[in-house]
């Protein structure tokens, strides 16, 4: 927009900060720069169109540390500012708003240089083709100490910016020729598959795709990849990746027929390859050791030192996965690690107030609260002085040895190039109880409790005068509706021995499903909207959230046998199928027909990544709904919808993790159980088990009313009288001996 306090004039363009207007709290932290920054909608395209200007597009959220990083080092900068406003359109985007914008020039930036991550910063024509792009790059700001690392050796912003603007002004034909042959490519790599697809299903006939090997493909590359000292499937950086670990946990909990083909000991050794990689986790500083949650990756191989912010997306994800390690091997880590995360999702910050999660704890934060510059870590890291202070030198020490602090720090300089972790310490587990009680002469149960009021001190003692890291308080439907799959088949599994735990957990659940109703879902138009944050966004539902939202609606009708919840999971279902699939191209869409003016291209999510794709989650919302509504259409379009990535998923099986179980639910259906009148026993029993090809409905007592009606086979069943109905391939058998 055309104002004062922006670019000078002598350009013909006068630009003024715009993210003023904007709610998103990673937008508004950049609307004092004097980079006169533009939201991302038709005013600002069409001011690159009118005076062919490129845009630089920077995307970010606002728990990224580098993101801001840069903001300090280039966006606070007069000189970077001037060559923006004077040459560019600038554009800042929060990619937990707009991930369908993020993702087109992810792909292009992953395209080429190999690699991405956020800040994402692209520069793009007026036609928003791609002309350049990359992550952070240093600015004239920069503060950088550590010698040799690939940060010291990058180009400069203010040279890129400089040489953008003498390309464009000087070779803009070729500018554009070039970024249209890349988004040609990008455009062919994106419907390869779904092309691939089409030919074959002509030739093969639906359901003659994908076959169960590919399961034991994808195990063979894990195991290849495994860190057998440290855990995990990298070296560094090392993330999470929770949608990996469960499909090897899962592996041997699918039925016979997989087992025989991957093999029994194959199967045990992916679970237990998941469970190592778990209890990694657990005693490494991704942890936050004296609180609650993960942090979003680790710098280190062996989860020593993280990348501090906290998404919600991973907490839901990290949830099922110690949860189904915890009951295949009912290790007391593991339900740590589930009463833990269970906490951090139900407790302020991240719980918000009306319903609801917030989406992430950012990872720089004030030392104390005299403190006028931000640290990453800075809320969690601690020297051995101020253990010693808060703890006293006996507790200290038993606590300093336990959590591996020590007088220098525990943190290599080298992975430390703003100099932030000066005899600072990242609390891991370092020792047991048992091996402390033997090395300083006291008995273990001291020590365990000495432990337990350490942690307890500590953390009152952060909580009370150390300012907490920036909340980013938005509420994401996608995000939410993973958590509330976790956090009601948390409530399953520990209704019977932790009832007040339980009831917390899916208190929760149920309230953010109201919540989530009641904001974002508009039933007389059928949209659902994606972000609230002081009010509904304008951004509608993209796929992830219809599908997301759908996967945590089946766990939580399978919690409380309230089919108001599944009712509401087949209106969304039916929905996603028409904003999001057309009859030419199998498969979903990231975003909703008609296609928007705004992107270059409508891309499909199927390769899992640090969320679940889209893709995955939807073809096994699609399986599981056909077997609880006995909808056989449902079924064909989950094999569908997993056949569209069928040459993808043929060729790099292990990049479609969660793909793989709607293969195997394809090629053997599932196991419905359908429990009628009073079978808690029963029902207690089942919630015990990992069982991923098997949905429970249960009936009678005034419940599955409207379930009764949708689902043929039930019409005409006394759900009032005791019953177990085992339905599988076809036919119904009755009898808990069919389980």
């Amino acid at each position: 927009m055309a104002a004062s306090n922006g670019g000078t004039n002598q350009h013909g363009l006068h630009l003024v900060n715009q993210l003023n207007e904007s709610r998103s709290p990673y937008v508004r932290g950049h609307k004092e720069n004097p980079v006169a920054w533009q939201m991302w909608g038709p005013e600002s395209l069409g001011l690159a169109k009118k005076h062919n200007r490129l845009l630089f597009v920077s995307i970010g959220y606002a728990a990224c540390h580098w993101c801001h990083v840069m903001e300090r080092e280039s966006f606070s900068s007069p000189e970077v500012a001037q060559l923006l406003n004077d040459y560019f359109i600038p554009i800042k985007i929060d990619r937990e708003e707009r991930p369908d914008v993020d993702a087109i020039y992810m792909n292009y930036v992953q395209a080429t240089t190999g690699s991405g991550g956020w800040p994402l910063n692209v520069f793009v024509t007026p036609d928003l083709e791609p002309v350049f792009g990359g992550t952070y790059w240093p600015g004239p700001n920069n503060s950088m100490t550590a010698v040799g690392t690939v940060v010291a050796e990058t180009v400069g912003f203010l040279d890129i910016l400089q040489k953008m603007k003498d390309v464009w002004t000087t070779q803009e034909a070729r500018c554009r020729e070039s970024a249209r042959e890349i988004t040609r490519q990008l455009r062919d790599f994106a419907e390869e598959g779904v092309h691939s697809h089409s030919h074959q299903m002509g030739e093969k006939g639906e359901g003659e795709g994908l076959e169960i090997e590919l399961l034991e493909d994808a195990y063979q590359h894990y195991a290849r990849k495994y860190d057998k000292v440290n855990g995990g499937f990298s070296i560094a950086p090392k993330f999470p990746t929770p949608v990996n670990l469960g499909f090897l946990l899962r592996l041997g909990q699918w039925p016979q027929a997989v087992r025989d083909v991957v093999g029994e000991e194959e199967s045990a050794k992916a679970a237990a390859m998941a469970v190592n990689t778990l209890r990694k986790m657990a005693r490494g500083g991704i942890r936050d050791q004296i609180g609650y949650g993960f942090a979003r990756y680790s710098v280190t191989r062996d989860w020593s030192l993280p990348h501090f912010e906290k998404m919600l997306y991973d907490q839901g994800q990290l949830l099922d996965a110690y949860l189904d390690a915890f009951l295949m091997t009912r290790d007391p880590e593991m339900i740590g690690a589930v009463y833990d995360i269970a906490s951090y999702l139900t407790s302020p910050p991240i719980a918000a107030p009306n319903g609801g999660f917030f989406c992430a704890e950012d990872a720089d934060s004030y030392p104390s609260k005299s403190d006028n510059e931000k640290r990453e870590g800075a809320y969690y890291v601690w020297s051995l002085k101020q253990f010693n202070g808060v703890l006293g030198e006996r507790d200290g020490d038993v606590c300093a040895r336990f959590y591996g602090v020590t007088a220098d720090g525990n943190v290599d300089s080298m992975n430390d190039p703003h100099d932030e972790f000066i005899s600072q310490n990242v609390l891991k587990i370092a020792s047991t109880p048992s091996a402390l009680a033997k090395k300083l002469g006291m008995s273990e149960s001291t020590i365990t409790e000495t432990l337990k009021e350490g942690r307890t001190k500590l953390r009152q003692h952060r909580e009370s005068l150390r300012p907490r890291p920036a909340l980013d308080d938005k509420i994401i439907v996608s995000w939410n509706g993973l958590v509330i799959s976790a956090l009601s088949r948390t409530y399953a599994a520990l209704r019977a021995t932790d009832t007040s735990k339980a009831s917390e957990c899916l208190n929760a659940a149920i309230s953010a499903v109201a919540f989530i109703k009641k904001e974002l879902w508009d039933p007389d138009t059928k949209t659902l909207y994606r972000v609230f944050r002081e009010g509904r966004g304008a951004t509608t539902g993209l796929c992830d959230d219809y599908a997301f939202l759908i996967h945590g609606l089946i766990d939580l009708y399978e919690a409380t046998f309230d089919d108001a919840y599944l009712e509401f999971a087949d209106t969304l279902q039916k929905r996603q199928y028409e904003l999001f699939t057309s009859s030419d191209s199998p498969g979903f869409y990231t975003t909703p027909s008609p296609h928007p003016p705004d992107l270059l291209m409508r891309l499909k999510s199927g390769m899992d990544a640090a969320e679940p794709s889209s893709n995955n989650i939807s073809a096994r919302n699609l399986y599981r709904l056909s077997s609880m509504l006995d909808d056989a259409s449902y079924f064909k379009l989950a094999g569908v919808t997993v056949q569209a990535f069928e040459a993808e998923v043929e060729q790099f099986p292990h990049t479609f993790p969660g793909m793989l179980g709607s293969v195997v639910m394809g090629r053997l259906g599932l196991k419905g159980v359908i429990l009628a009148g009073n079978n808690e026993e029963i029902l207690e029993q089942l919630r015990q088990q990992v069982a991923p090809n098997r949905t429970i409905i249960a009936l009678g007592g005034g419940k599955g009313q409207w379930l009764k009606q949708r689902n043929a086979l039930l019409k005409e069943m006394n759900t009032e009288k005791d019953n177990v109905l085992v339905c599988e391939g076809g036919a119904c058998r009755e009898g808990a001996k069919f389980l």
